[in-house]
Order: C-alpha cells, then sequence, then structure tokens
C-alpha cells in the first residue's frame, strides 16, 4: 500500500516541533535555570517532574478514550500542543524565588507534551499503512532528534555567548531560548493539522457526552484487554524497557556528575546523542523492515545492556562521549519501532484509547528505575553498582519479548471484543 506522502511529512513534522521542549526545557536549560536564576533545589525539580508524570498518566487513557470515540485526535492534539507551547513562553515570567510558579508552568508544559504525544503517536496509524508503520515512525524520531538537536545547539549558542546576539549575561538568553521552543512548536506543528486526515467515529457532539463515552471506553480497555493476550504481553515487554531507557535518560547527567565528569561534558554529550539519533533513526527503521521490527527491538535492549555495563567502568568524559554515540543508535530507532509494533497489536477503532492506555501505564511503572537505582545506591554506597542494576530491566524485557507472537497479535487485534 503507498501512503499519502504528504500526510507522512506533515506527521513526522511534529516531532521536529516538540522535540525542541524535550531537549531545550526538560533536558539542558532548564533544569539550570530553575535551580541557578529560580532559586528551586534538585528535590523541588524532582518533585516538579513527579507531579507531571502523575496527571499525566490519570489523564492520558481517559482522554485517549475520549479521542476515539469522538474521531477527533487532531483536536485533542492541537489543544495539548498550544498550552505546551504557551508554557515554553510562559517560563520567562517566574523571577528568583518563585518556585512553585515555576513548577507549576513545567508541569502544564510537559502535560501539553505528554498528553499530545497520545495522540501524536494514535494518528500513525491514519498516516502509514500496517507495513509502512516502522519506516514512517522511524522517520519521526529521527526528525525530533535533529530538529531538537538544532534547536537546542542555537539556544547553547545564545546561551553561552549572548553578547553576539546583543544581550546581557544572566538568564536572558534562558528565556530567549524558552521562548524560541515555544514559538518552534507552534509554527513547526501546523502542517500536521493542515494535512493529515484521520477516519472519522461516530462521536457524541457535546463533550460532557464525549466524557461519559470516555469513561465507558476505558473501563472497557482494563477489561477487554484480557482477550489480546499477544498485546498484553507485548505491554509488559514494554515497561520495563521503558522503564530501563528513561532511568538511563534521567539518571546518566547526574551519574556523569557523581563520578566527576563536567557539566559542558554533558551537554555536549546530550548533542551527541541527538544528532546521531538522526541518521541512526532512520537506519534501524529500514533495518527493522528487512529484518523484522521485534528482532530489532530485541537487539537493542541487548545493546542497552551493553551500554550499562560499559557505564559501570566508565572514567571520563570521552568513555561518556561513547556512551553517548551508543545510546543515540539505538534510543529513538528502538521506541519507534516498538511504537510501530504496538500500533499492529492494537484494536481497530480505538488506537488513542490504547496508546493513552500504554502512555499512563508506562508512565505509573516509570518510578521503578530511578527507585531501584537509589536503593542500590543507598546499600552499595556506590553509583556504579547502581547504574549496573538498570540491567535488570532490559534482561526482563528481553525475555517477556521472546514470549510474544506479534502475527499472532495482528490475527488478535482484528477482533471486535465487546462489539
Amino acid at each position: 500500500m503507498r501512503d499519502d506522502r504528504k500526510s507522512v511529512r506533515s506527521w513526522v513534522m511534529y516531532d521536529w516541533a516538540n522535540s525542541a521542549f524535550a531537549t531545550t526545557v526538560m533536558a539542558a536549560v532548564m533544569p539550570i535555570y530553575y535551580q541557578q536564576a529560580i532559586g528551586g533545589t534538585d528535590a523541588d525539580w524532582a518533585m516538579t517532574q513527579t507531579v507531571s508524570a502523575i496527571v499525566i498518566a490519570c489523564l492520558a487513557p481517559l482522554l485517549g478514550a475520549m479521542a476515539d470515540d469522538s474521531g477527533n485526535k487532531k483536536a485533542y492534539l492541537f489543544f495539548f500542543m498550544l498550552i505546551g507551547s504557551a508554557a515554553s513562553i510562559a517560563l520567562v515570567v517566574p523571577g528568583h524565588g518563585e518556585v512553585l510558579l515555576a513548577s507549576v508552568i513545567v508541569i502544564i508544559g510537559m502535560i501539553g507534551f505528554g498528553g499530545g504525544n497520545s495522540f501524536y503517536d494514535a494518528l500513525l496509524n491514519d498516516v502509514a499503512s500496517p507495513e509502512n508503520r516502522e519506516k514512517v515512525s522511524a522517520r519521526g524520531y529521527a526528525m525530533g532528534y535533529l530538529g531538537g538537536g538544532i534547536l537546542l545547539a542555537v539556544n547553547l549558542l545564545v546561551i553561552l555567548k549572548p553578547a553576539m546576539f546583543g544581550l546581557d549575561d544572566g538568564p536572558v538568553a534562558s528565556q530567549v531560548a524558552f521562548v524560541s521552543v515555544g514559538i518552534w512548536w507552534l509554527v513547526f506543528s501546523v502542517p500536521l493539522f493542515r494535512n493529515v486526515k484521520e477516519a472519522q467515529a461516530s462521536g457524541r457532539d457535546k463533550l460532557i457526552g464525549r466524557f461519559h463515552a470516555g469513561v465507558r471506553r476505558l473501563a472497557e480497555t482494563f477489561r477487554d484487554i484480557r482477550h489480546y493476550p499477544e498485546l498484553w504481553k507485548f505491554m509488559l515487554a514494554y515497561w520495563f524497557f521503558f522503564d530501563g531507557v528513561n532511568t538511563v535518560i534521567v539518571m546518566a547527567a547526574s551519574y556523569g556528575t557523581t563520578i566527576g565528569i563536567e557539566s559542558t561534558h554533558l551537554i555536549t554529550a546530550l548533542l551527541i546523542t541527538q544528532f546521531v539519533g538522526f541518521p541512526a533513526s532512520y537506519a534501524f527503521g529500514s533495518l527493522a523492515v528487512k529484518l523484522g521490527s521485534k528482532r530489532m527491538l530485541f537487539a537493542s535492549m541487548a545493546l542497552y545492556v551493553l551500554i550499562v555495563v560499559l557505564g559501570f567502568f566508565m572514567q571520563n568524559a570521552l568513555h561518556f562521549y561513547l556512551l553517548a554515540t551508543l545510546v543515540g543508535l539505538v534510543q529513538g530507532g528502538s521506541q519507534a519501532t516498538a511504537r510501530a509494533i504496538y500500533s499492529r497489536l492494537i484494536p481497530s477503532g480505538r488506537t488513542a484509547e490504547f496508546n493513552g492506555f500504554l502512555t499512563s501505564t508506562s508512565r505509573f511503572f516509570s518510578f521503578l528505575g530511578p527507585l531501584v537505582f537509589a536503593l542500590v545506591k543507598i546499600f552499595s554506597d556506590s553509583s556504579r553498582y547502581a547504574i549496573l542494576a538498570v540491567a535488570f530491566f532490559f534482561v526482563v524485557s528481553m525475555i517477556l519479548l521472546s514470549l510474544v507472537n506479534t502475527v499472532k497479535g495482528e490475527r488478535e487485534a482484528l477482533r471486535q471484543v465487546g462489539a
């Protein structure tokens, strides 16, 4: 089947658009600005992340069910894109000491980012045929790496060399970066809303009707998922995989700092991951088509085990750069492939609902990785053993994935349970 190229390109551009928030606000600039300019602490930042994850976990399955019932996933995505973009720009407002206000704005932005991604992922089924979803999904991640990396590089140049852009030293350069994220996200989202067509469902016109339908369909998700055993097994494997990847992402900078790597090297490593991830995600998607999605996903999990083991022995910035390169090789491609596999196991007509369910459950269980890291660090008094413990999540995920029969799962997805 030949997909509409304009729809595919437009869908892919949203990853380019919103990844700017992930790199500049979530990973690189805002965590530092939050402490140095706002006056927050590590504990404040951690709590901010926790609250946003909980809110998204609670909202995602309900909103996904509502979107499926209304047949208008783009409208929900548009809403979350707007609040995420607005929150990015609003980060210029909090001053020193206004920690709570800054946290609230970050939480709103992350709700926009996380909530929107649930509907964005669900639209993959509308733009790509089943046989093309690995490539299209991988293109999305690749463009996300490139777009997020380009804007982050520009923003870091503005922050490090403010006089070059006519700015004074201080927080102004970081504030310019936040505004650029909001504008970037808004502008590059336009193609998706103009060109992507989605299958319409016979939903209710009134919001209250959609809400009640969403509650009903959410209950159906919990009830009906037992009828899709291959989907259920894949979700279990994905939870452990997501937890391992998320722990590597959120703990990498902290771990690097603990073993004495300077912040400039940590930021450089993030850029390496972004720009390696761009071509690697394309290549990963092509290999998934040729060699099989499940086989490539399994291989990526094995490489993550190697990354964690090598992280245990890491000594200097060069080692960190090498590990960042390895992460870039698999981080985007593996998640894109997992997204494509999952899209084929979802029951027909319930894409947003089940994507929301996966988003909420994976985020709900994502606390386990950092918790294991913390407990091992406490009892062993060693960050190296703590990072090594993360390998557990990838090993368990590999075992569970080996039990998944994707062909059988695709047949199960055609069944209309409860219809």
